[in-house]
């Protein structure tokens, strides 16, 4: 997992600080033991978990808040639902960001009771009264327009930024949901202030409107994305049942139906403390910190943690293929199940991408892309969509202009059997290994990816220490394990084929 975790994740960056010496001729053991001098954690009797590191070379701290609710965990009917989260986290509270709450709280009440009875009146189907739609859909407009007088734009946003704050932002993945920024040292306080507020009295401001975002975002990045529509079709051909199937963007339909009830009981049921890590990195004082978690983060209510993913996907039996008519360049996905990563065989997973498809060394670009110029690009993604649970090795090829499809697929399996019939040498393998260490440390590089990097390890396996134990794995990877995984996995029973292929021309044969 450590080398397509950093790799996949454009958010994800993390300090070189850490794993300095990982470099170094010395032991892990050793280094992890010198790590651990800077790290304090905490849990609150709420059960919320605090990971601080100190460093304290210049006077800037590192926030980061990982709530362990993705898009997997959207309820049937309510997918994108966890994403709508990321819009609502900067909208504020009942004291920030309204010119009178008292008026708002009541504007935003006549939303839901209008609402409410429009989706009452559709709910009759083919007996629903147009009229009364007609009268209740303005009437609805009408109450989101009035509670939309109320509101104080970018209030929240603007008290960090006018407090030296910087990199605020938040990403919804299918496992979690991060939000994260930077504050100046002396505003510590602020932060445990601001943070806090939002769980213990989360206001949904602007849900319509930011219902229309999340929307738009899917129009963008699906359906009018040929990668991102391929994306989707791959996903649904490949997984029957798990909650992989759908990507975190959820339905067009299921967002366009949205409601703030659904939203306020998903927060009740995955916004709990036991819930929510909080990694924080920089000029911070460990004691302060834990006596500030304490006052702001204490008083949220303890609840029961929510319901864990019990289905499981049905073991493939055969290859899977799909074809989708676009009028875009031709594409090719082909994906092979794989176990979770929490497998034994992870890192020699990551380690076969990297021989394949590691940029200009990588097999597949030299056989493919430089010698016999068949694609325009091969990459793969080790671990896709996600790792928790068992996912896919995923390849990606666009075919070069004038070449097809059919060459490019070939062209693939002649070098995935050969690489399958043949042990790496030594040399390729011991490149890798040096390029996962150097890769690593060229993205450990700021204190922010440092906090997002630990809450992430601890909320995957337990334990951020893992962080460095992996990299411990990658380097025990040999020849015979590339082989062996290779050989059981990269086969046709759990193969999953997914082309995008022009339209016809009109009068061609068929």
């Amino acid at each position: 997992m450590l080398i397509s975790r950093f790799r996949v994740s454009r958010r994800m960056k993390s300090t070189a600080f850490c794993v300095l010496a990982l470099l170094a001729p010395l032991a892990v053991a050793q280094n992890l033991k010198e790590f651990e001098k800077k790290v304090t954690e905490f849990t609150l009797s709420n059960g919320l978990h605090f990971i601080l590191v100190e460093r304290h070379e210049a006077p800037v701290v590192s926030f980061h808040t990982y709530v362990k609710a993705g898009s997997l965990d959207d309820p049937a009917g309510q997918t994108g639902l966890a994403h709508m989260f990321e819009h609502m986290a900067f909208k504020g509270t009942p004291w920030i960001g309204t010119k009178d709450w008292n008026q708002e709280k009541k504007a935003l009440d006549e939303v839901e009771e209008v609402y409410a009875k429009l989706e009452e009146e559709k709910r009759k189907d083919l007996h629903a009264d147009a009229g009364k739609l007609e009268t209740l859909e303005a009437r609805l407009k009408s109450a989101v327009d009035k509670a939309e007088l109320y509101v104080e734009p970018n209030a929240f946003p603007r008290i960090i930024e006018e407090n030296g704050g910087v990199g605020m932002n938040a990403a919804t993945s299918l496992e979690s949901t991060n939000y994260f920024y930077n504050f100046p040292s002396n505003r510590i306080e602020l932060w445990f202030l601001l943070e806090s507020q939002r769980f213990l009295h989360p206001v949904f401001r602007e849900f319509y409107k930011e219902r229309d975002v999340v929307r738009e975002e899917r129009r963008m990045r699906v359906e009018s994305n040929p990668q991102g529509k391929m994306l989707e079709v791959m996903l649904g051909t490949a997984f029957l049942a798990h909650p992989y199937r759908v990507g975190p963007g959820g339905w067009a339909s299921d967002i366009e139906s949205l409601r703030v009830p659904e939203a306020e009981q998903f927060f009740k049921t995955f916004y709990i403390p036991g819930n929510i890590t909080v990694g924080i990195v920089g000029d911070v004082n460990p004691a302060e910190a834990k006596r500030l978690a304490e006052k702001y983060f204490g008083p949220l209510p303890a609840r029961p943690l929510p319901p864990v993913i019990t289905t499981e996907e049905p073991k493939q039996e055969g290859p899977k293929r799909v074809e989708i008519i676009s009028p875009t360049q031709p594409l090719l996905f082909i994906g092979y199940k794989r176990p979770s990563q929490y497998d034994k065989d992870d890192a020699v997973f990551d380690v076969i991408s990297t021989i394949l498809a590691s940029g200009r060394t990588g097999l597949l670009y030299k056989d493919m892309v430089r010698d016999k110029k068949l694609s325009l690009v091969s990459i793969c993604g080790p671990t896709y969509p996600a790792g928790k649970y068992p996912a896919l090795f995923l390849f990606f090829l666009a075919p070069a202009i004038g070449r097809t499809i059919e060459e490019n697929e070939k062209e693939f399996y002649d070098v995935l059997e050969k690489f399958k019939s043949q042990k790496v040498d030594e040399v390729t393998l011991a490149r890798v290994k040096t390029k996962a260490r150097a890769g690593l440390l060229r993205q450990l590089d700021s204190n922010s990816g440092l906090a997002s990097v630990l809450t992430l390890f601890y909320n995957n396996f337990g334990d951020w220490r893992k962080l460095f134990t992996s990299l411990d794995d990658v380097n025990k990877v040999t020849a015979e394990d590339v082989q062996r995984v290779a050989r059981q996995y990269f086969v046709d029973e759990t193969k999953t084929v997914a082309v995008s292929i022009q339209p016809k021309k009109k009068g061609a044969a068929k």
